[in-house]
């Protein structure tokens, strides 16, 4: 299952972006996320800061890397607009939560009037919402997190809604072993990739045993039963004579 890089923590300074993009592509990552900083509260200097930081991305790895970028739910329509018509040169695959997530009108109105698919829904937590997004057009990828919204049987009734309407899920990974198991157990057209939290990843599993984490770019299916988690108990041990 291919695994996109999510940078979620990372310094913006263009000497580090180009280090660290250029590092995970030879990690053999063919996809990536970055993290805007700046909305419309920052004014044209921010706004300027925003196309930086792509252009820097995209001198880095070329065109041949899809690369996601995610607003934090804090810009505006207008904005969004404005940005867009910007960012089409650099051909981003998605943009992520451009808006508050319950602003599905805006979502709606945005989708009608700009070219490049909005990622969102990972703040809904039934299928009832995601049906809502679906039904409103109002993203191109469906992102709910599976520890979020009522866990693994949840959301293989969200991939079937999804799937119905040809609309993917790349399920918001911020606990990797669960989304890896419904990214795994769906079709590839249904959930396509998977987000891996570089740095976060990391922190997450520090209680983990068995380290889950892509090889060249992908993840690969566990051989034996379970979720992946298995508590390593000296560790656990550790922490509670710490306390």
């Amino acid at each position: 299952m291919p695994a996109y890089a999510s940078m979620l923590g990372f310094s913006l300074k263009p000497e580090n972006v180009t280090k660290v993009c250029q590092e995970h592509v030879e990690k053999g990552f063919s996809a990536m996320k970055w993290f805007f900083r700046h909305g419309p509260g920052s004014g044209l200097p921010g706004l300027k800061k925003n196309l930086e930081l792509v252009k820097t991305i995209r001198d880095a790895v070329g065109y041949d890397v899809q690369l996601m970028l995610d607003c934090w739910m804090s810009w505006s329509v207008p904005y969004t607009v404005k940005m867009v018509k910007k960012l089409e040169k650099y051909e981003p695959a998605w943009l992520e939560e451009p808006l508050m997530p319950d602003n599905i009108e805006g979502y709606a109105e945005i989708h009608r009037k700009i070219n490049i698919p909005i990622a969102g829904g990972e703040h809904e937590y039934t299928r009832w919402g995601a049906r809502e997004l679906l039904r409103r057009k109002a993203v191109d990828v469906l992102q709910l997190d599976v520890t979020w919204a009522g866990g693994i049987t949840e959301m293989r009734k969200v991939c079937a809604l999804a799937s119905a309407e040809n609309v993917p899920v790349i399920p918001h990974a911020g606990w990797i072993e669960p989304a890896q198991c419904i990214t795994f157990s769906q079709p590839a057209d249904v959930c396509p990739m998977i987000e891996y939290l570089v740095k976060w990843a990391v922190i997450q599993q520090a209680f983990n045993k068995q380290k889950l984490k892509p090889e060249n770019g992908f993840f690969f299916a566990p051989h034996k039963p379970g979720l992946g988690f298995a508590p390593h108990m000296n560790k656990l041990a550790e922490e509670e004579n710490q306390t």
